[in-house]
């Protein structure tokens, strides 16, 4: 493949810019099957901000990456080519202008057949995402890890904060929410609704207590089922405060009684079935990750995605093309 990572064999992981898993820094859509874009944007925040410096933070721990997974078997770049795309140029404090960068920044990719792995951010950039994907997929499947539902309709009297973003998306009709689901919320709220709010919007919602009580081949087979046709272009959102905060402290809202780091990882490995489109990764923030452990989880999660998009290319899943899919 064109692009792969550097060899920490032959080059020492503290030698060059920082890039995720020491990929290519370019800019390009040519021969490549994904790309790593930073998301830097954090000011729809409602706790701790800092987010912004996630990307950075992510790349940082990425360098102990190396190309085998030996869980899923595979060596990633005898199968797929990817580069490390850089940054979006986001506002800080203007979340519609910032949007439009988004989507301005990452059609590019996905009209090539690219899959964009975004790293944010604060969860609000997901609504950007979605807009960018059914412009070329038409409503799109969601699959969402997280500790929140961010179905709030307003927050402060905000319509966009990082708690609203995914009831604004099915308010634009950018999800098909009959094939959609978010797993593992928890933590105290403001009264039921929170949680119903969103089974009433068309998701499927699986509280943390009940993936408890199912287990987590059952919850698995929940998002399979869910999701249905293979051929269904899906997208992938995972919040860091999915984890519990004991494995993922860095972040802006945590919540306890949350899937461990294994966990978390598995939940992804097991997304192999799916036309996975576009994955993004959230609320990953420095100030608060001691020791560094949030930050290689989440380039662990990152690196479970890239391992899916190896497989598919491994096996040769032929999806139909974009246009086709929206049609």
């Amino acid at each position: 493949m064109k692009y792969q990572p550097k060899d920490s064999s032959q080059s020492p992981r503290f030698c060059g810019i920082r890039t995720f898993m020491r990929l290519e820094h370019i800019k390009t859509t040519d021969d490549i099957d994904f790309a790593i874009v930073g998301v830097p944007f954090d000011t729809a925040a409602s706790n701790r901000v800092g987010a912004r410096y996630g990307p950075d933070h992510v790349r940082n721990a990425s360098v102990l990456l190396r190309p085998y997974n030996p869980d899923q078997e595979i060596n990633i770049f005898e199968h797929c080519s990817g580069v490390d795309y850089g940054d979006i140029d986001v506002i800080p404090g203007n979340i519609h202008r910032t949007y439009d960068r988004i989507v301005e920044g990452i059609i590019p990719l996905l009209q090539k057949g690219i899959i964009p792995i975004m790293i944010g951010g604060d969860h609000s950039i997901s609504l950007a995402h979605l807009r960018a994907m059914a412009q070329v997929y038409g409503p799109i499947s969601l699959v969402h890890f997280d500790s929140h539902g961010d179905t709030w309709d307003h927050y402060y009297g905000e319509k966009y904060m990082h708690g609203t973003p995914f009831r604004r998306a099915v308010e634009e009709g950018l999800i098909d929410v009959e094939h959609s689901i978010q797993v593992g919320m928890r933590g105290p709220l403001y009264g039921p609704t929170c949680i119903e709010d969103a089974r009433d919007i068309g998701f499927e919602v699986i509280p943390m207590r009940e993936m408890r009580k199912l287990g987590q081949e059952n919850v698995i087979e929940r998002i399979q089922s869910r999701v249905g046709s293979s051929n269904r272009p899906v997208f992938v959102t995972f919040d860091i405060d999915f984890v519990d905060p004991a494995y993922a402290p860095g972040t802006g809202t945590p919540e306890v009684a949350g899937p461990t780091s294994h966990e978390a990882l598995e939940y992804v490995r097991s997304l192999t079935n799916f036309n996975i489109v576009g994955f993004d990764l959230v609320e990953v923030l420095p100030a608060y990750d001691h020791g560094d452990i949030t930050a290689y989880l989440a380039s662990a999660v990152a690196f479970e995605m890239i391992s899916l998009i190896a497989i598919k290319k491994r096996d040769k899943v032929v999806q139909a093309p974009y246009s086709e899919q929206k049609n």
